[in-house]
């Protein structure tokens, strides 16, 4: 409480004084008395501060003046009001602290000892959480919030679970929780034929959701499962489950951490299911033990259709042990082993299995495995006594002009293949000259990519049944985009689709091809791709002109990417 200061009163006083003999002879406490008897007022709360009194005394004839002082105590201040206030603020805040510890005790009760070690390894229950620390009940209720809207999407998405044939799922990061949710919605739908939970965080604890579903549901003809963590313990689990699964027709465990352990779970699978045509295990770690484990599978295995094995390390070994695998099934359509080095050592021992197995193969994807003109020879010889090879991928090897002189031979010969690719093999002039020759009297093929847009060019005009020209990459540059251009004008009935990126063609390149396209009334192109060229705006207003144009003349509309 405060209290008001006020200014110090000082109050000087002049006594009379009297010719008598009497006054003169007065004692000064008598004049002391007088004073205080009629002390000086002043306001309320003020305090009084020391006062002079002034006296005079006359003694012997002789007048004198005599100043005393006097001090009266000071007055104290008002304790009961201090008190009124004081008194109520501390029983209120010791009723507070009692009451905070009676309800700490009755809603947060302590855990038995017996029961808190337990209790510390398990994980919070849901709901709401009460706290007396200021702003956590706020997060509690945030966290609360979350809660709904996950529970809400992950309803949304069971229904979509029980009522259509196709549902895609792959990214909502669900997670092993969500997964445990909504697998019990695939029981429920007799008519779902394909599902993708690609991308959800799942381990191999969410694989263990499927126990007791994918059992009952036969309708199910594709699963997807890839982009998840799952890890060998995960292909473990989810074979186990498929074993008693008479529907699933293709499984995809793409980027699932898989390693030789997950390659053999899928290797048992496959000798015992009669249904599984697909499998995918592309970019997992398998190495040259699980590339025998999934050979072993293909000599018991007659019902498997394709397996994707790119992205991993099979290397020499590997390819040695499938061409063994290879030798006794009957029923593989589709290898794909891109991205594995298997070399020209188990390129060779590839070829020999695949010329000696009873299977007819129709996709063989053998790029990026640094097979030089050496193994380029034995898919060459392959090639030759194939009658059933439609689909031949070799990019990115390094056979060079020898090997592309051994494919260009055996493609006189094959007339099975419809599709090759060769780029990215350093093939100059002299090879791709071997392979056009080649193309002139070929009428299969449809689809190539390779180098030397000359002779190319010169193919074109003769080739009837090349729809798809795929040269992306070959660093043609202006002068083959004018060899090129030069055959565009020539009618071309058949060509719908060119493929000209990544070939540092400029603006000439550019003018070349649009006049081209403006000179021939009748050109059939559909799509042409000249992305991440370097053309300016110049070349690009060129090529746009040119669409107009053809669309002007023909009412054809061409799909131009610049």
């Amino acid at each position: 409480m405060g209290f008001t200061s006020a200014l110090s009163l000082y109050s000087l006083s002049h006594p009379k004084v009297s010719a008598g003999a009497d006054h003169s002879h007065s004692h000064p406490l008598k004049h002391r008395l007088q004073s205080e008897a009629n002390p000086l007022t002043v306001r309320r709360r003020c305090l009084r501060f020391r006062s002079v009194v002034v006296k005079a005394a006359a003694a012997s004839g002789r007048g004198r003046r005599v100043y005393s002082q006097s001090q009266p105590p000071l007055i104290n201040a008002p304790v009961k009001q201090v008190a009124s206030f004081i008194v109520p603020a501390g029983v209120f805040v010791a009723v507070t602290f009692v009451l905070w510890k009676l309800v700490e005790k009755l809603l947060m009760p302590k855990p038995a000892r017996s029961s808190l070690s337990a209790a510390e390894n398990k994980s919070p229950e849901r709901g709401m959480k009460w706290s007396f620390a200021p702003g956590t009940n706020l997060l509690s209720g945030f966290t609360a919030k979350v809660d709904r809207e996950s529970k809400q999407k992950l309803n949304e998405f069971a229904k979509q679970l029980r009522a259509f044939r196709s549902v895609d799922m792959s990214g909502c990061n669900f997670g092993d929780e969500g997964l445990f949710f909504l697998a019990e919605s695939l029981a429920y739908n007799q008519i779902l034929e394909e599902v993708s939970f690609a991308a959800n965080g799942i381990t191999a604890e969410g694989t263990k959701a499927f126990d007791r579903v994918l059992q009952s549901n036969i309708s199910l003809k594709t699963l997807n499962i890839s982009g998840n963590p799952i890890g060998d313990e995960g292909a473990k689990i989810l074979c186990e489950i498929l074993v008693d699964n008479a529907g699933i027709e293709k499984l995809q465990l793409n980027s699932a951490d898989l390693g030789d352990e997950g390659a053999k779970a899928i290797a048992d699978l496959l000798k015992k299911s009669s249904t599984l045509r697909v499998v995918e295990l592309n970019n997992n770690m398998i190495d040259y033990s699980g590339f025998t484990s999934l050979a072993g599978a293909l000599l018991e295995n007659n019902a498997v259709r394709s397996i994707y094995l790119n992205g991993n390390y099979g290397g020499a070994l590997g390819a040695n042990a499938l061409a063994k695998g290879l030798e006794g099934n009957k029923s593989l359509r589709e290898l794909h082993l891109q991205g594995n080095s298997i070399g020209d050592e188990g390129v060779r021992a590839l070829m020999s299995g695949l010329s000696s197995t009873k299977a007819k193969l129709t996709h063989l994807d053998i790029g990026n495995n640094s097979i030089s003109a050496k193994g380029a020879f034995h898919v060459a010889e392959y090639v030759k006594k194939s009658k059933s090879l439609f689909w031949l991928n070799m990019y990115m090897n390094d056979i060079g002009d020898e090997g592309a002189e051994k494919i260009a031979d055996a493609l006189k010969q094959n007339r099975s293949i419809a599709i090759i690719d060769l780029g990215g093999n350093n093939i100059h002039a002299k090879g791709i000259s071997e392979i056009a020759q080649v193309l002139k009297d070929n009428n299969v093929i449809t689809t190539i990519g390779a180098k030397g847009s000359e002779y190319i060019a010169d193919t074109l005009k003769y080739n009837n049944t090349i729809s798809i020209l795929d040269l992306r990459g070959n660093g043609l540059r202006d002068e083959g985009a004018v060899c090129l251009a030069r055959s565009l004008k020539v009618v071309n009935e058949v060509l719908t689709e060119l493929d000209l990126g990544f070939n540092e063609i400029r603006d000439d390149g550019a003018f070349a091809i649009a006049q081209a396209l403006k000179a021939n009334e009748d050109v059939k192109i559909t799509s042409l791709n000249l992305g991440n060229n370097f053309l300016t705006k110049f070349g690009q207003s060129a090529l746009t002109d040119a669409r107009d144009h053809v669309y002007e003349m023909n009412e054809k509309e061409v799909n131009i990417v610049f």
